[in-house]
């Protein structure tokens, strides 16, 4: 009775143990299959970290903003006229000049010798000019002395013709001594009327040399007057009244490359930039418009510049037709008296008026929005402790609004800032 006690107990223990087993497995799997039906934990955003806005309807202003620099409108550049080194500055940019304020002073020796020797060609020619004039009125009286003997055989044979014709007619002398007269005061007459016209050949030939000798003074006056010139210029003078603005070729435009400063001692060739006179009263604004943005730009339209001591209003004046580094150059003509500190080089930011658009659903600007485009953005919900995200198609955009096609309605709320950490979830939860 005792041997079959003991089998039972056995056999009670191995079925209870393996009851238990089973019930902890099925608890084991009933517990993975729940763990693998819950949803992921809806991550927390703090409410105060992120930038929230209302979409609204009515008016919206396009507008486009750009960066730039006030710059001059008339704008004098002194290159320099000959080459040379640099032997003194005297201005610096910012410092106000004039037409006869000397900039700087340049050095070349051999324009000094180039002057020099033009002056002694010019005083060459003219002392040859004299000369030839002398020689030529030499000769001219040599001719009318030669032709006045012509002349006096020529009237002394007259008067002996006209004798003996008469004394012919009387039977004075023979017929023959008569025509012998005649002949001869005939031959004096014909190299009489040669002499005249060589005399007024010589005089036409004496006045063509004298003028290319003339033409060849005022050649080496000329010359004289440029070199001088040129030496007189090597003292760089600024041409015009207005603010020194910059001191050197400086940079060529869409360089990012710094200016060029001249120094003393530097060599410079002809034409080379040597300073930039601008008239601080008369300024333009350059603007760089980012080139998809720029497409919409038309001249006349309206604009603002900030030049950070008030806004002066301007029109759009002109338009780059070529885009550099992705921007496009809009000028702005300033409209008005310019505020205090307005000054060429001054950065300034831009605001181009587009267009007004009348009724029109918007909101604020996101961070990833783009024009004609489509985003996803999240939207509170009604108790404001969660925001949903949302697919939204965008149309025409502005500087820090844009335009809603759909997908969210007036008077909703969404989060504007960079939401790029939550990409992952399509729900959060604002503390």
């Amino acid at each position: 009775m005792d041997i079959q006690r003991g089998k039972e107990v056995r056999r009670n223990r191995i079925l209870k143990r393996i009851a238990i087993s089973v019930v902890v497995l099925a608890a084991l799997g009933g517990g993975g299959y729940a763990v693998m039906r819950l949803q992921p934990a809806v991550p927390t955003v703090e409410a105060g970290s992120v930038y929230p806005d209302t979409v609204k309807r009515g008016p919206m202003l396009r507008e486009v903003h750009g960066l730039g620099t006030l710059v001059a409108e008339d704008v004098l550049w002194v290159p320099a006229i000959a080459d040379g080194r640099v032997v003194k500055i005297n201005v610096y940019p910012g410092t106000m000049v004039h037409p006869d304020t000397i900039l700087m002073e340049l050095d070349n020796p051999e324009l000094q010798q180039q002057t020099v020797d033009a002056e002694f060609s010019v005083k060459v020619a003219e002392a040859g000019y004299t000369d030839l004039a002398v020689q030529l009125k030499t000769q001219l009286f040599d001719k009318k002395s030669a032709a006045a003997l012509v002349t006096s055989d020529y009237k002394e044979a007259a008067l002996h013709a006209d004798r003996d014709l008469k004394l012919e007619k009387e039977g004075l002398i023979p017929k023959l001594d008569a025509e012998i007269s005649t002949n001869k005061a005939d031959q004096l007459k014909i190299r009489n009327d040669l002499e005249d016209e060589r005399l007024k050949i010589i005089d036409e030939s004496a006045q063509a040399q004298l003028a290319a000798q003339k033409v060849k003074i005022e050649q080496a006056r000329a010359l004289y007057a440029l070199k001088k010139g040129q030496l007189d210029q090597l003292k760089v003078r600024a041409g015009a009244t207005g603010v020194m603005a910059q001191l050197g070729p400086g940079a060529p435009a869409g360089s990012t490359t710094a200016a060029t400063a001249l120094e003393v001692g530097q060599k410079v060739v002809a034409g080379t930039i040597l300073a930039k006179i601008a008239q601080p009263q008369k300024l333009k604004a350059e603007l760089k418009i980012n080139e998809t943005e720029a497409k919409d730009i038309r001249l006349g339209q309206p604009a603002g510049i900030d030049t950070r001591n008030g806004i002066i209003q301007g029109k759009v004046s002109r338009i780059d037709p070529t885009a550099v580094n992705g921007n496009v150059t809009v000028d702005v003509k300033l409209i008005g008296a310019l505020p205090d500190g307005a000054r060429p080089d001054l950065s300034v930011d831009g605001t181009v008026e587009l267009e007004r658009l009348n009724d029109v659903v918007y909101m604020g600007r996101p961070t990833n929005g783009q024009p004609n485009g489509a985003i996803s953005i999240f939207k509170y919900t009604p108790d404001k402790q969660y925001a949903t995200r949302v697919q939204v198609k965008l149309g025409r955009a502005s500087v820090n609004t844009i335009e809603i096609l759909s997908g969210l309605k007036p008077g909703d709320q969404v989060i504007l800032s960079d939401m790029t950490a939550q990409d992952g979830h399509d729900r959060i939860r604002l503390n």
